[in-house]
């Protein structure tokens, strides 16, 4: 249950911070839009809004922390791929209750879903690579 409610706020985290992304509009309006047009409860609403607030909140952080692993210009990412890899940058960083591989294995399971054929490897490559700079404790 526990799982699920926590994939279940990485996953509107992920459209709310795609949203945000696209549209520019204040994060406030884009949490209220998502809440209000899904079923919230089955999802953990605690770790949605830290992720989705501490990803909009450290934006420039994190793109500076990921940008050295991705192998290709921060503009040149897919909207979904740059989503993905804020929230895993915020969670490798600011979630240390949260196990390097959840935050990689729930990373590739949200690129599959909402990203792009191939994305799920690009995710997987440079996550690998971040874990072992952004994790180095826990290797």
């Amino acid at each position: 249950m526990k799982v699920s409610a926590r994939h279940k706020a990485r996953e509107l985290a992920l459209q709310g911070i795609y949203s945000w992304q696209m549209s520019k509009n204040d994060i406030a309006q884009v949490e209220l839009a998502l809440a209000t047009s899904n079923d919230m409860q089955k999802v953990d609403m605690v770790y949605f809004q830290a992720i989705l607030r501490g990803v909009v909140e450290n934006v420039e952080t994190l793109d500076t922390k990921i940008k050295p692993y991705l192998g290709r210009l921060p503009e040149e990412l897919d909207p979904i791929e740059k989503a993905v890899l804020r929230i895993a940058t915020y969670e490798l960083t600011e979630r240390m209750d949260v196990p390097y591989r959840v935050i990689i294995n729930e990373s590739i399971e949200l690129a599959k879903s909402f990203g792009a054929e191939e994305s799920h490897k690009f995710i997987n490559g440079a996550l690998d690579k971040a874990v072992k700079t952004l994790r180095q404790h826990e290797r």
